[in-house]
């Protein structure tokens, strides 16, 4: 007896279709898997022997043969538990045979019901992409899945009720996708309950029209973090494409709410200085995703950042000026996206003070500058934008007046974003921050005293390649948000200042005084 289940392999974002194949015959029961399965793979014939007697039904005396082609990649991880299962089913005739058009994935427990998978989501894509028509998996998974276009999704709780399904006996209704309503984009936090700031916010809102990099600069309990929080609010809503991106990489790591299967809202990562380079970046034997790819589409904020290692910090390079990140492991390669705004926040020294006209500074001249040095040149080089966060005044903090709302800058974000859509259009890039070096000068044309300025500042601030690069870049959004599709000289004035805390914290000697 000879039967072929399709099924669908993960490998990272990598999925890839899987068969699994099946030759079973008389003789001593047994149970064999080949096809470079791994341990875990391999133990799955005691889950499926356990979960077919739990169920009520008998496998009787065969001998079966499994084959998880193709054979030249490895398989890994409990999800072909369902597609074995089903072949098992087949050849043993409690399941029809024309089973083509069908994949399934997932984990079988010992008592036969279907438990959850990570990756559902990606595992469906690659399915619907291969032309399957129904997909049948976990349950918990089924929402998930559902917002995959051009294929039928079955959530199936346990064995019996997959085999009742497929014979007729009982039906179950495909899985609708979850609709996407307003409140599926609310953030409840508001840019109107930052009291003061007004030149911070002014900053945020350029660096979230060009989706720039950005560092804040402040004593303690000025709201540094506070403003981080409220970044998303102003960003433009995610595109259904770009939601499909997030929720894969969630979904793969594990961290998808079974309540919002599909990420609507921009993420906001805030990690702490204690995380390592694996939990900044991704890795394991199998490379998961980190935090920087779990950000993919939104925000990365890093709260004291000279507090981080500087040897994580460091691998913030590569994956910031690539917008992806590589994770090399014996078992292969895999690439995940980090397409992110990095916001990052500190003090200007280790007791905060360096620098405040209320505030003594008790730090050494040695201690700032260690404190400092934590943050290399080339990590500052990627950062666009750097505000300085001072402290709010009495009458600020008790006065009535309302600051301006998150929808206001808003409004103005996306009609910036709208023009940046119609200059890239075809091109792949989505943001300012995302220009080649091919086409810098062709979308970054500065008039006459733009570029004199430019010129004088460059000689000098002693600006690196790369800062000169940004620097184009962040006047260009500057000149988006005015609407003007020439860059003048107030756009470079605005972009420079914003390079202005490069030289006052590390471009000299300090001074306490």
């Amino acid at each position: 007896m000879f039967a072929k289940i399709s099924s669908v392999g993960l490998f990272g974002l990598n999925a890839f279709p899987v068969t699994a194949e099946i030759s079973a015959s008389q003789g001593v029961p047994a149970i064999d898997i080949v096809g470079l399965a791994d341990q875990s793979v391999q133990e799955s014939r005691m889950r499926i022997k356990a979960a077919i007697q739990n169920s009520g039904m008998k496998f009787g005396s065969l001998k079966c043969v499994i084959n998880l082609s193709p054979a030249s990649i490895k398989k890994s991880g409990s999800g072909y538990d369902l597609a074995i299962l089903a072949a098992m089913l087949t050849v043993a005739g409690y399941i029809p045979k024309e089973l083509d058009g069908k994949a399934f994935i997932g984990e079988v427990s010992l008592g036969g019901e279907i438990c959850p998978i990570q990756g559902a989501l990606a595992m469906a894509i690659e399915a619907a992409a291969n032309g399957t028509a129904e997909l049948y998996l976990p349950y918990e998974n089924a929402a998930e899945a559902a917002v995959v276009k051009n294929i039928r999704v079955f959530g199936v709780k346990t064995i019996g009720e997959l085999a009742a399904h497929l014979t007729g006996r009982k039906l179950l209704m495909p899985t609708k996708p979850v609709p996407i309503t307003e409140e599926s984009y609310r953030l409840g936090v508001d840019f109107s309950e930052v009291k003061g700031q007004e030149a911070v916010k002014a900053a945020i809102e350029v660096a979230a029209a060009g989706f720039h990099n950005m560092l804040m600069i402040g004593p303690p309990g000025t709201g540094k973090s506070m403003i981080a929080k409220r970044i998303p609010t102003v960003l433009p809503r995610m595109s259904f494409e770009e939601s499909i991106e997030t929720t894969k990489i969630h979904s793969v790591a594990g961290t998808l709410s079974p309540t919002s299967p599909l990420i609507t809202k921009r993420p906001f990562r805030n990690v702490s200085h204690t995380a390592s380079s694996v939990g900044l970046i991704g890795g394991g034997s199998i490379p998961k995703p980190g935090e920087i790819s779990l950000a993919h589409n939104g925000v990365l904020f890093l709260d004291e950042f000279p507090e981080f290692d500087r040897r994580v910090l460091e691998t913030l390079r590569q994956p910031l000026e690539n917008g992806e990140i590589t994770i090399s492991r014996a078992a292969g390669a895999v690439t995940y996206p980090c397409n992110i705004m990095l916001v990052a926040a500190m003090n200007p020294c280790p007791c905060g003070n360096f620098g405040s006209p209320l505030k003594k500074c008790t730090c050494t001249v040695q201690q700032v500058s260690r404190y400092l040095g934590k943050i290399s040149q080339p990590i500052l080089d990627r950062i666009d934008i750097q505000a300085e966060v001072s402290s709010v005044s009495y009458e600020e903090l008790s006065g009535n007046s309302k600051s301006e709302c998150s929808a206001a800058m808003a409004e103005r974000i996306a009609k910036a974003r709208e023009i940046q859509e119609k200059r890239f259009r075809g091109t792949g890039i989505r943001s300012n921050s995302g220009i080649t070096p091919d086409i810098l000068h062709d979308v970054c044309v500065l008039d006459e005293k733009a570029g004199d300025y430019l010129k004088l500042a460059f000689e000098k601030t002693g600006l690196s390649a790369r800062a000169y690069d940004r620097v184009l870049k962040v006047a260009r959004t500057c000149a988006d948000l005015d609407g003007s599709e020439l860059i003048g000289k107030p756009h470079i004035a605005r972009a420079v200042s914003y390079r202005s805390l490069d030289r006052k914290y590390w471009g000299g000697s300090l001074s306490l005084s």
